[in-house]
């Protein structure tokens, strides 16, 4: 199961982008719901490593599940 980048609770660190060894975390377009830059994790490419939850510094931007609807506003 993969993880969720919750995309109104990220403020588009990028920190998980530099650590992802599959390269599965996209930007987002626009802005989010807080005005920030925001990325998002394809899950179709996501191994489930737990490293991106293990690197953000945002406090609950990253769920350990699979829940697309957190995930609003990527193509």
């Amino acid at each position: 199961m993969a993880h969720t980048i919750v995309t109104d609770i990220c403020e588009g660190v990028a920190d998980c982008v530099d650590a992802c060894p599959v390269a599965c975390i996209q930007p987002g377009q626009g802005k989010n719901k807080k005005g920030t830059d925001f990325y998002w994790i394809n899950f179709d490419t996501c191994i489930d490593c737990g490293i991106c939850l293990q690197v953000c510094p945002v406090n609950g931007a990253i769920i350990p599940e699979e829940c697309a609807d957190l995930q609003i506003g990527y193509k």
